[in-house]
């Protein structure tokens, strides 16, 4: 018996290869998924099972793709909000035997309607759980996001309290596998680790420990969490089905007059470090980090909109790719890998940004220039949390939709928790034709180090 863990980073998803006796299942494949396949040969395994813990709303599901592969059959669970088209629905108390391993599906609602846990035995050592795969429901140090039924809030808040009763009574012993961990858009605290027990949970996740339905209500109800557009994108395809995800990862180097002859929509999406991007970078285009592409492209790009990645080398462009392909963000024109002087030395256009140190800040709260303003781009929670009086709040996924908000005469400053998320921001501002931009940079932690 095995259990190997695939994670995919920047999205922190967690997915899960299990096999015995010759057979094997997967639970919550992600689109690109090709290396359960690799993996379960290895083992000696082939498909049989595809268990999906519920309708993601942060990556496309790899399980009709997966078993267009492999002829594995797909379980998914009751009350989706629509027919998923690819599988078999299952339900609470059901079965399924792999040799000695058995997985028993629970209903576990609350994050999701059709939320389900694959309770997992081994029928040789006893009849206790020896593993549980949660999927958004428990994670390790937090517990899921009941924020997709707004209309429903406390309703579901409750399943989701009863749901966690029903997955701890497996017992102290049994270990847990969440479908995501920490860095997930799905939770807030979770652990920065990926192992843990129920009876661990039980001690030491503080949701967990609550053992009122009424308080665990109340908190839920006032969290917030974020939507970004592409989850509508998901949705979707995780009912019907997505195409396979591009074999070629990379996409194809592009010279500079390939890029000047592209379409006036494509997406020009900077995927350096801050620094480089902050230094020089082409006109119009837009920042966002590799590692950070899961967590903020699908804030800012169109499903369809054609993508051009500048990157500092193939390698970076291959990461950035395969983190929009997971969230099918995938009509990919080509990348660059752009050296700002000889770009310029060609006569070409570049941008650069200037950078403030928190000194500069301090002092132009002590002298402000003209029409000045920080501009604070964390979560709400973060800035109701601890924020610079005289700030003002935008958080940086929602900044193009407050774009008439802000005064364009102005002089932003923008700041977040350490100046990622800023750099972010401030390339929309320019890109939106706002022409008195900076970057705090070290943000809201160089302020507290120096408070």
């Amino acid at each position: 018996m095995f259990i190997h863990k695939i994670k995919s980073e920047g999205l922190s998803h967690l997915s899960y290869l299990v096999g015995n006796n010759g057979q094997a299942f997967v639970v919550d494949p992600r689109r690109d998924c090709e290396v359960y396949i690799e993996e379960a040969a290895k083992a000696g395994c082939r498909i049989t099972h595809v268990f999906e813990t519920h309708r993601n709303e942060d990556l496309i599901s790899g399980a009709p793709i997966l078993a267009q592969l492999t002829g594995a059959r797909v379980l998914h669970g009751p009350n989706a909000a629509g027919d998923v088209t690819y599988a078999d629905t299952t339900r609470d108390g059901e079965t399924f035997e792999f040799g000695n391993l058995r997985v028993q599906v629970l209903e576990t609602p609350g994050h999701t309607d059709d939320s389900l846990s694959f309770a997992l035995f081994d029928t040789d050592f006893g009849e206790d759980a020896v593993g549980v795969f949660t999927g958004d429901a428990l994670f390790i140090g937090d517990v899921g996001r009941t924020d997709f039924y707004p209309d429903r809030a406390e309703e579901v808040a409750g399943l989701l309290y009863d749901s966690l009763q029903k997955i701890m009574a497996l017992g102290d012993q049994a270990l847990l596998y969440p479908a995501h961990g920490a860095g997930s858009v799905c939770g807030d605290n979770m652990a920065d680790r990926e192992f843990s027990s129920l009876g661990y949970e039980r001690r030491g996740n503080r949701m967990v420990g609550i053992n009122s339905r009424e308080q665990f209500i109340r908190e839920k109800v006032t969290e917030h969490h974020y939507q970004p557009p592409y989850f509508r994108l998901m949705e979707k395809l995780n009912l019907t089905g997505a195409d396979p995800a591009p074999r070629v990862a990379t996409p194809p180097p592009l010279s500079p007059g390939e890029f000047r002859r592209l379409p006036d929509r494509t997406a020009i999406v900077d995927v350096r470090n801050v620094s480089a991007f902050l230094g020089a970078h082409l006109p119009g285009s837009l920042a966002i980090p590799a590692p950070m592409v899961p967590a903020f492209a699908g804030w800012y790009i169109e499903p369809g909109q054609p993508v051009v990645l500048v990157a500092a080398d193939p390698a970076q462009a291959r990461l950035a790719s395969e983190h929009l392909i997971r969230i099918g963000l995938d009509n990919l024109q080509g990348f660059l890998t752009t050296d700002m002087p000889e770009w310029s030395a060609k006569g070409l256009p570049f941008h650069s940004l200037p950078v403030m140190h928190v000194d500069d800040i301090r002092e132009r709260f002590r002298k402000p220039p003209e029409g000045w303003q920080l501009l604070d781009v964390r979560s709400i929670t973060e800035y109701q949390g601890e924020a610079i009086e005289g700030s003002v709040h935008a958080y940086v996924g929602e900044l193009p939709q407050k774009l008439d908000q802000l005064d364009r005469n102005r002089h932003y400053t923008v700041m977040c928790a350490s100046g990622a998320r800023a750099t972010i921001a401030a390339s929309i501002l320019e890109r939106a034709g706002f022409s008195r931009v900076d970057v705090f940079l070290g943000s809201f932690g160089a302020w507290k180090s120096t408070d």
